[in-house]
């Protein structure tokens, strides 16, 4: 199991680690004892406060399917917090005028630790198509291994935050093996039972109105992971979540043509959390490429600001050129010959993290904040969906570049997650860039096409 120390604000955990320390800064922010003494007025806290406690963010993670991924295996780019104070924590406590209180590893929560729907609505420009649109739309999760609490976990994220049942009895959610059957399921793992509630918690989060299919693989190879990318759209899901990578290899051009050239399907899959560097599946030319953000409150217009996830030189959003996969015709930045990662991006840093309840095994605390790009990938696909079925026999990764350098995307400009010899492939920039490709969803209306 990889285990970090991931502080989001360089050197700020031993600054604000204890509880003394972190009412100490909240003092020196203009709150003391007369905040604290008037917490049920929160409008009196400036925006200008909150996104200044918020910097504040800190945490633990661990990789959430505990495994380094073999040739020709993957692993879930789930990183759940384990310690520390997150940014919706820091956010709740400056609201209250208190000192935020630490997330403990492996202990249960009964409240959520993490941003949830409204946040990410607001945040990405989606609440209005959210309460209209996606109904009748089927999203994908496909993940390794089965999941025996998902349904019911499901239904307590979605009954917290007041959305709309989702259930087998209702026909909103399916749970299937690669080979389509709903008895033969394959084995039960903690790891990535918590990888399953972070996917199937954020398509609830993005699109309520859509239904969800769940197609566990029997193992977390390429092989059977593929095959239930087949059997997804064999189902007739238009959009199919991958929430997990391994490394490149020669091999790939085979898995593309065998399990992820879906036209008129939208395929989304992660770009990695372990900082610069290309993945497959994310590499496919197929596939939409999803980077990830640290997403945290602003005074701005947008009302939130965004930045390349980077913790540290292990732990970030994963970008970079492809070894293997051609570049797709609707890419054409100069400086890679073959496909770049990313696409588009979305939330993935832990610390601004997102909330999951998942109650199966060694890692299924109830609530907890979950990162990783594993946040963003079912979020993209999410989106889509509230954009509406893609058009027959195209390919939706090319959808966002029509709209690259509009107000349809939030273009990310700061932060870098790594070393490069190229900048862009590893650096923020104004226009296209690998740790982040075009931006954020601002809106729908760059993934429709």
């Amino acid at each position: 199991m990889r285990t970090t120390n991931s502080p989001h604000i360089s050197g700020r955990w031993r600054r604000v680690g204890s509880a003394a320390a972190a009412a100490t800064a909240l003092a020196l922010a203009g709150f003391g004892a007369a905040a604290q003494a008037d917490a049920a007025t929160p409008h009196k806290v400036s925006a200008q406060t909150i996104a200044t406690q918020i910097a504040k963010a800190h945490v633990q993670t661990t990789n959430a399917c505990a495994t380094t991924a073999k040739k020709g295996y993957a692993s879930c780019d789930a990183l759940r917090v384990t310690g520390g104070t997150t940014a919706f924590m820091e956010k709740q406590a400056a609201v209250k005028g208190v000192a935020p209180a630490t997330i403990k590893p492996n202990a249960s929560s009964g409240t959520p630790t993490g941003y949830g729907p409204s946040d990410l609505q607001s945040a990405y420009g989606l609440a209005s198509a959210a309460s209209s649109k996606g109904s009748g739309e089927t999203v994908a999760i496909v993940d390794a291994y089965d999941d025996p609490n998902a349904a019911a976990d499901l239904a307590t994220y979605r009954s917290y935050y007041g959305l709309s049942a989702c259930t087998t009895s209702n026909g909103c959610f399916k749970k299937v093996s690669q080979t389509g059957s709903t008895t033969s399921l394959p084995s039960a793992d903690s790891g990535w039972a918590g990888e399953i509630s972070l996917d199937l918690d954020m398509v609830s989060a993005t699109c309520p109105n859509c239904n969800i299919l769940l197609v566990e693989a029997k193992s977390a190879s390429m092989t059977n992971l593929g095959t239930a990318v087949n059997e997804a759209v064999k189902l007739g899901a238009k959009y199919v979540s991958n929430s997990y990578g391994g490394s490149e290899s020669s091999s790939d051009s085979s898995y593309d043509s065998s399990y992820y050239n879906h036209a008129g399907v939208v395929i989304t899959a992660s770009a990695g959390d372990e900082g610069y560097g290309a993945e497959y599946p994310a590499g496919s030319q197929y596939v939409t490429a999803v980077g990830g953000t640290a997403l945290s409150k602003a005074s701005n217009t947008r009302g939130w600001s965004e930045s390349v996830w980077n913790t540290s030189s292990t732990e970030g959003t994963g970008s970079g050129c492809s070894a293997y996969d051609a570049k797709p015709s609707w890419q054409t930045d100069t400086g890679c010959g073959k496909r770049m990662i990313a696409d588009v991006s979305a939330v993935a840093d832990p610390a601004t993290g997102v909330s999951v309840y998942d109650s199966y095994g060694a890692d299924g605390t109830g609530w907890n904040t979950y990162g990783g790009t594993s946040a963003s990938s079912p979020l993209i696909a999410s989106v889509y969906a509230l954009a509406g079925t893609p058009s027959s026999g195209s390919y939706p990764a090319k959808f966002p570049y029509a709209k690259a350098g509009t107000s349809a995307l939030n273009d990310v400009t700061s932060g870098s997650n790594g070393s490069c010899s190229t900048s862009y492939f590893c650096t923020a920039r104004s226009g296209y860039d690998g740790p982040t490709g075009l931006g954020t969803p601002e809106g729908v209306s760059a993934f429709t096409g």
